[in-house]
């Protein structure tokens, strides 16, 4: 296994963003850390064996090499097995900056240690038995989180909150093969001692438990990632001013000109902690010029991609049979946000005199930038339409964040489903077994029990690097 392979070296990395800040701090994990720290601080061997576990000490550095002075630095030792990787490591915390960190890491390789790959730190926590796969996935959740709440899911997964339930979905399914071995064994018998319509509920149970986990599977990848939300609409609209009012900064330009956005303008944005990838896009308009059309074409795509539509329409002002085709033709979900309402408000804003088509299914909110009035429930409209799942359960079951997880929890639900349905048909149970053996190593897959190297570069890939 190549993770083998990698856990014989020592490697180094900076574990916080390259640039000006006031600390910057180093790591070092493998058996040579402390060798490699020591020879930082001018000791020969490993003199930190004798220091206080996971107490600082502060130490002049020096090149290895020219013995020149490369920073005063905090260094702490942390003895395996008991230390984030469960190797010896060693943590150095040096002044920031693009000089000090760079230095002081190219000393560490000098000495004999390895620049670690991305993500290499937390694969050899895993790999050391620290963490489960799902707790190593939920690391990386943890730094990329975008939003309170995203956060919030990501802690609770560290904390084992899926690694428990799916460790709990394993441990059901090997009881429900331990019932079949007790129906196995007494063929003979008048009445078995399990009879199957119970091993087949219990399966059915099962079932419907892992559907639970899968039914937060949209709304958790939404978590990761931030629900695509697009501003969309005719020109003038109120779209650009829409996007300022809900980022809370003024990023797109707004005049009175129609045509003025011609690019697709991006910003996240939290709504009551739930992360939101704003995307304000091109008016929707024929008989544009050559580059607005290239800014509408850019709309479209985004169109098609969304998790949210904002439809953009004026209030007081009629939905005509266009605006409605249009709204027709998306697949995502439509929330119909009725701009400029301080206007409509005092007959500034003039209906077209078209009869209102039907916009039954899309939620519609008016609301007024100017003065503020209906952003609120703009926003709880845009967090109940994308997080219900996750707001309404969050307590209750543990949300799931990734495709690769959700794909095996389905794959393990469809193979107990299918165990069910083969002793219902009269499959002997001896074969129907096969099933419930598929479905344990699925769900095995998802903690990392058995996990193939493919799997394991793909996780940690997506890691930064120090981390």
């Amino acid at each position: 296994m190549e993770g083998t392979r990698r856990l014989v070296d020592t490697i180094v990395a900076q574990a916080t963003p390259p640039g000006v800040g006031a600390v910057a701090l180093i790591r070092l994990s493998g058996t040579r850390s402390g060798e490699i720290a020591c020879g930082l601080m001018g000791s020969a061997g490993d003199a930190m064996a004798g220091w206080a576990p996971r107490q600082g000490h502060l130490r002049l550095l020096r090149d290895p090499r020219s013995g020149e002075a490369l920073d005063r630095a905090l260094v702490t030792l942390f003895p395996g097995p008991a230390s984030y990787t469960g190797e010896d490591l060693v943590e150095i915390s040096t002044h920031g900056g693009h000089t000090i960190p760079a230095t002081v890491v190219d000393a560490c390789v000098a000495l004999g240690a390895r620049p670690a790959r991305a993500g290499e730190f937390t694969q050899r926590a895993y790999l050391n038995g620290k963490l489960d796969l799902t707790q190593a996935e939920a690391v990386a959740d943890l730094v990329a989180a975008r939003a309170p709440k995203a956060r919030t899911v990501a802690l609770h997964q560290l904390e084992r909150g899926l690694g428990e339930r799916v460790a709990e979905l394993r441990s059901q399914v090997i009881g429900l093969s331990a019932l079949l071995v007790q129906h196995i064994d007494f063929p003979d018998e008048d009445e078995a001692p399990v009879p199957l319509d119970r091993i087949a509920a219990e399966a059915a149970g099962i079932v419907g438990q892992v559907d639970l986990l899968l039914a937060t599977a949209p709304a958790g990848e939404l978590l990761r990632e931030g629900a695509v939300t697009v501003l969309a609409g005719r020109p003038n609209s109120g779209k650009s001013s829409l996007f300022n009012a809900l980022v809370g900064t003024e990023r797109a330009i707004v005049t009175e000109e129609a045509g003025t956005t011609r690019d697709a303008i991006e910003a996240v944005i939290s709504v009551d902690g739930f992360p939101f990838r704003l995307v304000d896009t091109a008016g929707l308009r024929g008989g544009a010029g050559l580059v607005e059309r290239l800014g509408i074409e850019i709309a479209h795509r985004y169109l098609e991609g969304a998790d949210l539509v904002l439809y953009c329409h004026e209030a007081g002002a009629a939905m005509g049979k266009r605006d409605v085709g249009f709204l027709e033709s998306l697949s995502a979900p439509v929330v119909v946000v009725r701009t400029k309402l301080d206007l409509a408000a005092v007959g500034r804003v003039a209906n077209r005199g078209e009869d209102p088509p039907s916009t039954d299914g899309c939620a519609s909110v008016p609301v007024s930038v100017k003065t503020g009035e209906g952003l609120k429930r703009l926003k709880e409209v845009l967090r109940d339409l994308v997080f219900r799942d996750v707001v309404e359960g969050r307590d209750q079951v543990p949300v799931v964040t990734r495709r690769r997880q959700a794909g095996l929890l389905r794959e393990a639900a469809a193979e107990v489903k299918a165990f069910g349905e083969a002793l219902g048909s009269g499959i002997p149970a001896e074969v129907a077994s096969a099933h419930l053996k598929s479905a344990e190593s699925a769900l095995e897959e998802i903690l990392g029990v058995i996990a193939p190297d493919e799997v394991l570069d793909r996780v940690f890939r997506e890691f930064c690097i120090g981390k």
